[in-house]
């Protein structure tokens, strides 16, 4: 029988689990599911209470310094380590950097939604790799993934070994049984799933999809604040990290791996999601994006799109990220004598963009909801010709940006598109369209042409 036991409140209508949380980020959370899961005084005593076996997660080297040490004791009904042998099983649609494309494509790539399938597919099956940077055995880069699932997931585990997992919903909330905890994520949140933690995802609509940021690098924190100061952005205590909660299941269940870019499984006799009590500081999270606080201009121009920076994974290089996770969240816009959408650019960073709902304010149409865009390192882009034309018109009165949210993946190398992603149905032939017809406007007396 699946029992899944915590300290929580339960609904009174009809007897679900309701998720309450632990605020701030980075914090080192204590948290059990019975009373006296957790020993007093150390970490590891000759029986730990209970009857529980006592495990620490490490998702940072041990000697790592304290403030970027990250790890969580765990004290669970069994050791993870009680399994059979893994054995691989092919996916074929998950795929892993480096990507095997003998010629990148320097193209400004666009697709409409990714299409639901038409059969039943869970969370791991759906998952379908647009692009990537880096290689995943060296741990450096990333992966961009779709998630296009259509059942929930019930004996059947995840473990992503080889990188932390950024999920972004667009449509269809999840809820998130992890280790330590369960997450209700919705359209609007973000939930990360740190490297080596399972985890299983139950779609409380039935359907659901979203975009997935697979981060090989240093694990996701937050952007240092410079000369803003000591608040804005994303704030600590908005970051929620779930509460003790475990499966005490004893029946045939499957947990699927990722290692090395290949997807391996092994049968158990239990559920891997058995830790009654932990503490600590590596966990999975989650955020609600409309409470990013938004900073910007008051006078003229508009700051650099990194200032709208939720989450950075940072590369050994300062000032450029191996990946960044930027919001495009509401917002007013006052700046006088300014061309306010985002300007026409070419970036030496990679930006893979998504839009949760609403219309994106630099393209008119055919940025869709569920759809995404791919602008690699110097591909020129900006606003197309609608977007140009009113924006360079329009009377310059305040004007808030509302009903949209959109966001960006970004990153330092560039983003080699799959050959899956290349060939999609969804993919647009004719984005280069949307700046067909830019008129010029260069006028001059006496020049000669």
């Amino acid at each position: 029988m699946n029992s899944i036991q915590a300290t929580r409140a339960r609904s009174a209508e009809n007897g679900s689990l309701v998720p309450t949380y632990l605020p701030g980020f980075g914090n080192h959370h204590v948290t059990e599911a019975v009373p006296g899961a957790l020993p007093e005084g150390r970490n590891s005593p000759q029986k730990a209470p209970l009857g529980l076996y006592a495990e620490q997660i490490s998702g940072t080297a041990f000697t790592a310094p304290r403030q970027d040490n990250r790890r969580s004791w765990v004290y669970r009904i069994r050791p993870s380590a009680q399994h059979p042998r893994f054995e691989r099983w092919s996916h074929e649609t998950l795929l892993s950097s480096p990507i095997a494309n003998p010629v990148p494509d320097p193209n400004r790539l666009r697709w409409d939604a990714f299409p639901l399938p038409s059969g039943e597919k869970n969370f791991v099956e759906s998952l379908f790799t647009i692009g990537g940077t880096g290689d995943v055995r060296s741990q450096d880069g990333v992966a961009i993934h779709m998630y296009m699932a259509t059942k929930s997931m019930d004996r059947e585990y995840f473990v992503d070994s080889d990188g932390e997992l950024l999920i972004v919903p667009e449509s269809g909330n999840l809820r998130i049984f992890t280790e330590l905890g369960v997450l209700d994520v919705s359209q609007g949140e973000i939930a990360v799933i740190p490297r080596g933690i399972r985890f299983k995802v139950e779609l409380r609509d039935g359907v659901a999809r979203g975009y997935i940021l697979e981060n090989y690098g240093h694990l996701l924190s937050l952007p240092e604040l410079g000369p803003i100061g000591a608040n804005g952005l994303a704030n600590h205590r908005d970051f929620l990290a779930p509460k003790a909660a475990f499966e005490d299941r004893e029946e045939a269940v499957v947990l699927y791996q990722k290692y090395c870019g290949n997807l391996w499984f092994a049968e158990y006799d239990h559920s891997p999601l058995d830790v009654v009590g932990w503490h600590g500081n590596y966990t999975p999270y989650k955020y609600d994006l409309r409470k990013f606080m938004v900073i910007g201009t008051t006078s003229f121009d508009h700051p650099d799109p990194s200032i709208y920076t939720v989450l950075t994974s940072p590369s050994g290089k300062p000032g450029t990220a191996n990946a960044d996770f930027v919001v495009f969240a509401p917002r007013w816009l006052v700046g006088e004598n300014t061309f306010r959408p985002p300007w026409f650019h070419r970036n030496i960073m990679s930006e893979f963009m998504g839009l949760l709902w609403g219309v994106y304010d630099a393209k008119a149409e055919g940025f869709v909801p569920g759809g995404a865009s791919l602008h690699n390192c110097f591909t020129s882009h900006g606003p197309d010709r609608d977007t140009y034309e009113r924006a360079s018109t329009i009377d310059l009165e305040p004007h808030k940006v509302d009903g949209t949210m959109a966001f960006m993946f970004e990153t330092r190398l560039p983003i080699i598109p799959t050959a899956q992603a290349m060939a999609a149905a969804n993919l647009q032939s004719g984005y280069d369209d949307v700046w067909r017809g830019i008129e010029r406007h260069f006028e001059t007396d006496g020049y000669a042409r």
